[in-house]
């Protein structure tokens, strides 16, 4: 069972990290060209409109993120229950939220991949850990 759950750290882990990394890219750095372009956004000017929106979203993958990583601490620091309570919750979260995306439209299959792959991964390893 150690084996999964180092595993599992491993994989919910870089799942957080990535959270981070969208957070950055829709709440900090949305207006760039080399970001909003990335999301489909068809211009600076759309970019500039859909900042409050993509400012918020962020956030929620920020807290999605700092969720995962908290679980994790706390998993390891001996309260197994709750951490282990709170991985299995944000990284379900994760994956329904890519789930989500896929409806959408079919432009959005890759992303919703990317965002939701690992934090299933990790869900499935913490559930059997």
């Amino acid at each position: 069972m150690a084996v999964i759950a180092v595993i599992g750290t491993v994989v919910v882990a870089l799942a957080a990290l990535l959270h981070g990394y969208i957070f950055l890219m829709e709440s900090v750095w949305w207006t760039r060209p080399s970001t909003w372009k990335r999301f489909g956004v068809a211009d600076q000017s759309a970019a500039d409109t859909t900042r409050p929106m993509a400012y918020n979203q962020g956030f929620y993958n920020l807290f999605l993120g700092i969720g995962a990583a908290l679980g994790l601490v706390l998993f390891w620091a001996g309260a197994a229950p709750v951490g282990k309570t709170l991985v299995l919750f944000t990284t379900a979260c994760m994956a329904l939220a890519a789930a989500v995306l896929t409806t959408t439209g079919r432009g959005y299959l890759r992303p919703a991949l990317v965002q939701g792959t690992l934090p299933l991964i990790g869900f499935v390893l913490f559930a059997f850990a």
